[in-house]
């Protein structure tokens, strides 16, 4: 097994704490702590490299707050001058790691993610007849300290960058404010999610390995199983079971189910299906209500539209891909961003779209080299609850008829190319286009 030594004069380097600092100013830079640090960053950077390099930096008090998604999660946020120390630590040893996890471990890792980890869910599906999903109970508040110390020890031989592993993990746990002395991590820190899937990572190959489970996918806490056997699905619970058990974790008893994949499994914020994909109902209400609280905001001017359009199209960048056509037409129908800011008029009524399609080039081959074809054909019914029938290939540019000047929901309805495409099979893959 492969050890580095040798890594803490380049996580104490003035280059490596500067670009940890860039990195932790991102989308955050007009907040005061964020200023303030950074009015006197050289100052700063070299106070932090000094405490870093005579080990005599300690970690500051979190701040702790709720946020209200599916359920109720408590953040606890590092203070801005330790979340720079936390960038440049994950700079060092985040390399190190990625040759060592599996390739179907997608939570946050450069080129993963949720879409990513939809689209294998989405390509597995196809192969195998059922799938069985798994959830680990309080993951986070459940990681040993010790465990976790341990798998880094095994990887990392400089003792320099242990020590400030272990402090970063015992700045929180130990203190008993939220979790018992030697266990948890806060939700919230750069390195708590690099942590979580160091903690399952042997976890993951002994799947992979052991088990001979080909159709695994895990995103932190969340992993589902797919194969032809129910009964050989049945007979992993009690093995995984015993495995996390091994380590301080535990299987939610309510979330380990076994059913066909024709079903449709809830995965990363999307129902899948083998043939198409749709939000959750629950995702598309809430963003209901959000669209309408944006207008208001607009129409008194709290809100301005570069900030309502930024927030809209985060949105729709997540929607975009699933088959949510349909929802996304009918959501915006029903709003108005009518009166803008101090009085003054520009409307944007999200009712009066104009569809602009053009033809889908194949993948690989240059769109200018593909010969416009002017024809229409039928539209396929597609996702959402609200029942709005359009196909996924359709590339879809919104503007608003009412006044050039408002672009809140324009570009909102845009799929991306060619994801949602593949996600149709044979006859129902159709594409629709239509002339200006």
């Amino acid at each position: 097994m492969k050890t580095w030594k040798h890594l803490y004069p380049d996580l104490c380097s003035f280059k490596n704490l500067y670009e940890a600092a860039r990195k932790a100013q991102r989308g955050k830079r007009c907040r005061p702590d964020v200023f303030a640090f950074h009015a006197r960053l050289e100052e700063n950077l070299l106070a932090l490299q000094e405490e870093l390099t005579t080990r005599r930096w300690q970690p500051g008090p979190y701040r702790e707050f709720y946020v209200q998604e599916a359920k109720r999660r408590l953040i606890c946020a590092a203070p801005y001058r330790d979340r720079v120390v936390h960038h440049a630590l994950c700079n060092i040893i985040e390399p190190l790691f990625e040759n060592v996890f599996i390739y179907d471990s997608y939570a946050c890792r450069k080129g993963k993610g949720t879409h990513a980890a939809a689209d294998r869910y989405t390509a597995f599906s196809r192969q195998a007849r059922y799938v069985l999903k798994c959830d680990i109970a309080r993951y986070f508040p459940s990681i040993c300290h010790e465990a976790l110390y341990g798998q880094l020890s095994r990887r990392i031989a400089d003792g320099d960058v242990l020590w400030l592993c272990e402090r970063v993990l015992r700045s929180y746990g130990d203190e008993g404010l939220l979790w018992p002395s030697g266990a948890g991590i806060p939700i919230g820190n750069q390195t708590s999610q690099f942590f979580a899937n160091v903690y399952l990572n042997d976890f993951d190959h002994w799947m992979k390995e052991a088990m001979q489970c080909r159709w695994y996918i895990r995103y932190v806490d969340d992993f589902v199983i797919l194969d032809d056997d129910k009964r050989f699905l049945g007979s992993l619970i009690p093995r995984i079971e015993e495995r996390l058990e091994a380590i301080g974790a535990r299987l939610h008893p309510r979330k380990r189910t076994i059913f066909p994949v024709t079903e449709g499994c809830d995965f990363m914020g999307y129902r899948i299906w083998p043939d198409h994909r749709r939000l959750r109902p629950r995702n598309g209400y809430r963003f209901q209500r959000k669209l309408k609280k944006l207008a208001r905001g607009y129409r008194a001017g709290t809100i301005s539209r570069e900030d309502a359009r930024a927030s809209i199209m985060s949105w729709a960048g997540h929607a975009g891909h699933a088959d949510t056509w349909g929802l996304r037409r009918a959501l915006y129908a029903g709003v108005s961003f009518s009166g803008g800011p101090a009085g003054k008029d520009v409307s944007c009524v999200a009712g009066r779209l104009l569809e602009q399609q053009q033809q889908e080039p194949p993948l690989g081959k240059p769109q200018q080299e593909q010969p416009r074809q002017q024809e229409q054909q039928q539209r396929v019914p597609c996702g959402g609850f609200s029942g709005v029938a359009q196909d996924s290939r359709t590339r879809v540019s919104v503007f608003a008829t009412a006044n050039a000047e408002s672009g809140v929901l324009q570009d909102a309805t845009r799929s991306p190319r060619g994801r949602c495409g593949r996600l149709q099979a044979g006859s129902r893959a159709m594409r629709m286009r239509m002339d200006k």
